[in-house]
């Protein structure tokens, strides 16, 4: 029974680690910005899904490439979620900054497009997108060079963007019909998929009859590297000295020459970056498909409040005390812990499934924030009054 307890504690703070890169990214963001991401999850799921076509093309060069695919793709997950995060927070969080409520509409609808959009990409999206892209961000480009045109801005703005769409969808119809299949093929469609992890990492080690799977340790040893990264960039860097200078007083900040906007833009991109990073170990967990960062998002949600708005220390222990629990109580090990008191044994074995086990993790969280409402470390001082 110990070995077994043991064991489920380990895969219990594996898939605590996993929450754990997430949120940082997630309190960063809603610490300094006060922004709800609910698109948080489809950035996760953005960091899987590249992984597996890192892996794929990896495959296809063999050797070397296949033992090391798992390096390239944690990189790659990182700049492209962050490249993504960038553009929603020029496009959209920029302009809705103080209205919490707005954010959370606008980026849950955020996540919808995403989640579609991983359904249905093909070339003929890929190209359109990349062609309106280039059509009507081109022309802002050339209308911001010239002066003389001020007057009748939004009448070309409109112009431009009636032009871009017209061609996209032009061409997308000519593509559609000329090459058929071969274009509008989804690349993933609806169905998940799934990412092999490299040879050195199917094999793991017995520790006190508790075996020890090297893919877990990874992501624990994955965890450990970026909650050190992130404390060196915030305690010892330039950019990390104006995100803790603006966190705490953002008119101040502004007042002392920060640019703000410059660091709620990196800011953002870091927390998407992270997202990322944790999608990539999402997928040596389990298959990964268009739904997988709403399976993450909610648990994200309750480390970040859990712990404490922006507070390391407290997501930290939050993420694996959430991550244990689930795995504890969803696998029956506490059920069969508490056997002998039979009343307890029998609630524990109700809730002994991953979706009852998030509901029992909930409502005990309801009950800890009914005790502590502003997490395990809240925030005092001006922190607080900002």
């Amino acid at each position: 029974m110990l070995t077994g307890f043991l064991d489920a504690v380990f895969n219990g703070i594996s898939i605590g680690s996993v929450l754990l890169i997430a949120a940082l990214g997630l309190a960063i963001i809603f610490g300094l910005m006060g922004v709800i991401n609910m698109a948080h999850g489809e950035l996760m799921m953005f960091g899987a899904y590249t992984t597996f076509v890192v892996q794929n093309v990896c495959k296809q060069l063999g050797g070397f490439w296949e033992g090391i695919y798992i390096f390239l793709a944690l990189i790659i997950a990182f700049i492209f979620t962050a490249f993504i995060g960038l553009i929603l927070e020029r496009c959209v969080i920029r302009y809705l900054y103080g209205r919490p409520l707005e954010t959370l509409l606008a980026t849950w609808g955020v996540s919808l497009i995403f989640q579609q959009f991983v359904r249905s990409v093909n070339w003929v999206l890929f190209i359109g997108l990349l062609l309106f892209s280039l059509l009507f961000f081109g022309g802002l480009w050339f209308l911001n060079s010239r002066t003389n045109l001020e007057r009748i801005r939004n009448w070309v703005v409109g112009v431009i963007f009636c032009l871009s769409l017209g061609l996209t969808i032009t061409t997308g119809n000519l593509l559609s019909q000329t090459y058929q299949l071969a274009v509008t093929q989804p690349w993933f469609g609806a169905q998940n998929v799934d990412v092999t992890a490299p040879s050195w990492l199917q094999t793991g080690i017995a520790l006190g009859g508790v075996q020890l799977p090297f893919a877990r340790l990874f992501i624990i040893a994955l965890t450990v590297i970026c909650v050190g990264g992130i404390y060196i960039f915030l305690q010892r860097s330039s950019w990390g000295l104006r995100i803790r200078a603006v966190t705490q007083n953002r008119n101040m900040s502004a007042c002392l020459g920060i640019p703000t906007q410059k660091v709620d833009a990196i800011t953002f991109a870091l927390g998407s970056g992270l997202a990322g990073v944790a999608g990539c170990a999402i997928s040596l967990l389990g298959s990964v498909g268009p739904n997988t960062g709403q399976n993450y998002i909610i648990d994200t949600f309750m480390v970040v409040v859990v712990g404490g708005v922006g507070n390391l220390a407290g997501t930290v222990v939050a993420a694996l005390v959430i991550g244990t629990a689930n795995f504890l109580i969803g696998s029956g090990t506490l059920a069969l812990l508490f056997s002998p008191v039979k009343p307890l044994a029998d609630l524990l074995m109700f809730f002994a499934t991953t979706s009852m086990a998030k509901v029992m993790v909930f409502l005990l969280i309801i009950v800890f924030l009914q005790w502590k409402p502003a997490g395990i470390f809240p925030q005092k001082g001006r922190t607080v009054d900002a």
